[in-house]
């Protein structure tokens, strides 16, 4: 049964994908989730990285396009797919999930139906620093039967988990220090190839 599905975010793809919507604070953001259904366990999906995709033209279709081919190839090899989408809006006190969000998380369920769609919680991530919250700073959405995006609400907190439960005190030290800034995305990779969007040299 889908409803019986969990999610389950490494500490570096979970920290990756908020450390470049801070770095962007002033517009919407996206990317995707790399993974695998969990070999013992079938209603497991592993998010075991993630890739920043865009801060600007987030619906323009050929970069997305180029850049969906680019992470599938490069992840393909290490029995990774894309299993998921992130979304951060441009505005603080926007928590509704957008056309463009839903329409690339419909594409992704073409090839991952299990696909999970997070977006990013400003709410919760602006309170972090005042509390010991150990839950993800995201809303988790999945596909109902009807193909809408459904929020999971506050009772299936427990569907969307960091792997490492100190991985929030890891995230404010990084914010602390401002790490958000060492983010490379697809958009500054094709300002400038020599830019990674790997982001090999993030969590070193």
């Amino acid at each position: 049964m889908v409803a019986e599905l969990k999610y389950e975010i490494s500490q570096n793809a979970y920290i990756k994908l908020v450390l470049h919507a801070l770095k962007h604070k002033t517009t919407a953001v996206n990317g995707v989730l790399l993974g695998r259904v969990n070999p013992q366990n079938e209603n497991v999906v592993e998010i075991i990285d993630s890739v920043p995709l865009f801060h600007s033209n987030l619906a323009v279709l050929p970069p997305l396009e180029i850049a969906l081919i680019m992470v599938e190839e490069q992840y393909g090899s290490q029995g990774l797919g894309i299993v998921g989408y992130f979304h951060a809006n441009e505005r603080f006190d926007d928590a509704e999930l957008g056309i463009v969000a839903k329409n690339i998380g419909d594409h992704i369920c073409r090839y991952f139906p299990q696909a999970a769609l997070l977006l990013l919680d400003n709410k919760k991530l602006e309170a972090l620093p005042k509390g010991k919250e150990q839950s993800p700073m995201m809303q988790l959405y999945i596909r109902d039967a009807s193909k809408n995006w459904k929020v999971v609400g506050p009772d299936g907190g427990s569907r969307l988990v960091i792997k490492e439960p100190t991985a929030n005190i890891v995230l404010l030290d990084y914010i602390s220090s401002e790490k958000w800034q060492d983010v490379v995305d697809f958009d500054d990779h094709l300002d400038d190839i020599k830019k990674d969007w790997l982001n090999p040299e993030l969590f070193k």
